[in-house]
């Protein structure tokens, strides 16, 4: 036992960097009565790096992400928002079962988000009315991993620590799903 665990050992180098992609489902969780809010399928795509402490781990991301989300307002037909994001997860994990070619994962941590550019013009009355928007956030990430050699799949929840303007009670959330590759 004691060498299958240094030979595993050996084989998990301390620092992996790698390539990550998927696709998200976004809502802006809105508090007005009058305006329903709905998922809406994003995409993102970026770099990956993470340092193994044994079990426990640390991984960083770097991803840009085309999201999406849906807004209707009472008697109105449906309108799509679209935003370009950068997104930046730190995030802490352990892996709960490991074998030498398999683990299962689970990790959490925050996520630095901050917007490129907007395309909310179906929303012009509420844009105009938000004072301030702001275009970083902070989120909380949480999920689920499994890596098979050098293939990664992770299952993510996030959900903003605060509002995305002082005037527009709005906490973004995403569903996402990533499969990554470590290069090395």
């Amino acid at each position: 036992m004691m060498l299958s665990k240094m030979v595993f050992a050996q084989e998990q180098p301390l620092i992996q960097i790698g390539i990550k992609g998927g696709s998200s489902l976004n809502k802006l969780n809105t508090e007005l009565a009058d305006l329903d809010d709905k998922y809406a399928l994003g995409l993102h795509v970026g770099g990956m790096a993470r340092v193994n402490l044994g079990r426990a781990y640390i991984q960083g991301e770097a991803l840009f992400s085309k999201r999406k989300a849906a807004l209707k307002p009472q008697g109105q037909t449906e309108s799509k928002l679209k935003w370009n994001a950068i997104d930046i997860p730190v995030m802490v994990g352990y892996k709960i079962y490991q074998q030498q070619d398999m683990n299962f994962r689970v990790f959490a941590g925050a996520v630095y988000n901050y917007t490129l550019n907007d395309n909310l013009s179906p929303l012009k009355a509420i844009k105009e009315g938000v004072k301030h928007f702001d275009k970083s956030n902070v989120q909380f990430t949480g999920g689920l991993g499994v890596d098979i050699q050098r293939f990664s799949i992770d299952v993510r929840y996030e959900r903003g620590f605060s509002n995305l303007s002082k005037s527009f009670k709005s906490k973004p959330q995403a569903f996402s799903i990533g499969v990554g590759y470590f290069i090395f």
